[in-house]
């Protein structure tokens, strides 16, 4: 992804020292671009105005951690009242039992809840305290879903079709050099809604699993939402083996009032939350029913999770992430997810219009962009090949030259500060970028009927 003066430009420059401090020149991968990543000087509602002076619309959202957009004022407001009072305390705060209240009245599976500091350590969390209620070790993870840096929870997330093994069979991938395949073995890969293959896997380990791990809109996978027959096929299995259901809804908690899982006619045992219910703080969350919840509890005889953070729950987080909930009650879920409805309608008649081969998914306020004339069903056919990854990499710097910030897999989230406005403005610049790209296309797919000749 090209950055234009690169030789005279300020984030260049501060590139430069950041290489002599960090490895690799930053703290979050996400943030890097060819030959160097820009630097923010601020942001409001739904535009980032770059150091050199660029404004781009913001459909990254810090990585959909963004509901309201960029200093939204009322929680600028709330935090800086809060600030003054302090930051955090070895003392509890209201505000923690407000939150949770809050939360918890907004999902019937929310009997009890606990606060972390990342989408990470919530699902760290909720695996540990499966393990802790069933007293198993073992796992199962849908094949490529993304849940954090947890060697339990990253496995498979990077496979690809050199080690990915059988699609009834699929290997315990790992991401880190270095992993301990002890680790490996007790995580148990099942592929995208695919029920008969996925349960005919579980059966194999079930009397071994602690939980089955979900993400109802993977992002890895392709943005393609579970199935209500694949859903209901795990929760009727864990609840018959034992085992725990966990959702992983750190980025879909936003598809729904209470999360993506109010379209399913279930409920898991534990949900991890994230990224936007901490309203543009650091945060996690963990909730699920009381008595599987209660591992944690340091008031029992014996705690099976001894569970603590010096920042968990810290004020700031509170107030900001409360406030930005209460503003993202029924009406806007409803208002945002119609949106999205509609960009990707556009986006769409845009693919249809210029007659490339690409297609979009996604589902609320999210969407992906695939270089596929089909949707994607699983991880493994939403995998990109090398020309593909390339189309991709061109259409996303498009739309970043032309005043559109991305995801890097060309994925975008929504936030409630953007209007019709932008979002046609959006179709009308991606109209460009893939007329411009069309060559591109048609060498890729003479290239590739070619190869399988």
């Amino acid at each position: 992804m090209s950055n234009k003066n690169e030789s005279t430009n300020k984030s260049a420059q501060l590139y430069q020292k950041a290489l002599s401090l960090m490895p690799g020149g930053c703290s979050r991968n996400t943030v890097l671009r060819k030959p160097n990543p820009l630097y923010a000087e601020s942001a409001t509602g739904c535009v980032v105005t770059d150091i050199e002076g660029v404004a781009r619309v913001d459909f990254a959202n810090n990585m959909a951690a963004l509901i309201h957009g960029h200093a939204q004022p009322k929680i600028v407001e709330n935090v800086t009242a809060q600030l003054q009072k302090g930051s955090a305390f070895t003392l509890a705060t209201e505000v923690e039992i407000d939150y949770a209240e809050h939360l918890c009245s907004r999902n019937e599976g929310f009997d009890k809840l606990r606060f972390v500091n990342s989408g990470t350590e919530a699902v760290m969390s909720c695996l540990k305290a499966a393990r802790a209620y069933t007293g198993r070790a073992k796992i199962a993870k849908v094949e490529g879903a993304y849940h954090g840096l947890y060697d339990y929870a990253e496995v498979s997330q990077t496979a690809s079709p050199a080690t990915w093994g059988d699609e009834s069979a699929p290997n315990s991938v790992p991401v880190a050099f270095g992993t301990p395949q002890a680790a490996l073995d007790d995580v148990v890969v099942i592929p995208f809604n695919d029920v008969a293959r996925a349960i005919a896997i579980l059966d194999k380990h079930k009397d071994d699993l602690a939980c089955v791990l979900v993400d109802l809109l993977p992002h890895r996978v392709g943005l393609i939402p579970a199935s209500t027959e694949f859903v209901v096929a795990l929760r009727e299995w864990t609840e018959r083996h034992g085992s725990l259901l966990v959702f992983d809804e750190v980025i879909t908690f936003r598809n729904g009032y209470g999360g993506a899982q109010d379209k399913y006619p279930i409920n898991p045992d534990l949900t991890a939350m994230g990224k936007m219910i901490g309203g543009g703080f650091p945060v996690g969350a963990l909730a699920g029913k009381a008595e599987v919840m209660d591992v944690m509890n340091p008031l029992n005889s014996k705690v099976l999770f001894p569970h603590s953070g010096t920042f968990s729950a810290n004020p700031v987080t509170m107030v900001a992430g409360l406030t930005a909930m209460q503003l993202f009650d029924k009406q806007a879920v409803t208002e945002l997810n119609q949106q999205g409805d509609n960009l990707r309608a556009m986006i769409a008649d845009v693919i249809k219009l210029v007659d490339v081969p690409a297609c979009v998914t996604g589902d609320g306020s999210m969407f992906r962009i695939h270089m596929k004339v089909k949707p994607p069903v699983n991880y493994r056919d939403a995998f990109a090949t090398t020309g593909e990854t390339t189309l991709m990499t061109a259409l996303v710097d498009h739309l970043f030259d032309n005043g559109f910030m991305m995801i890097n897999t060309c994925s975008g989230t929504l936030s409630t500060v953007m209007s019709d406005r932008e979002l046609a403005h959006f179709a009308e610049v991606l109209h460009a970028g893939f007329k411009k790209l069309k060559p591109q296309f048609e060498a890729l797919k003479v290239a590739e009927t070619t190869e399988i000749e």
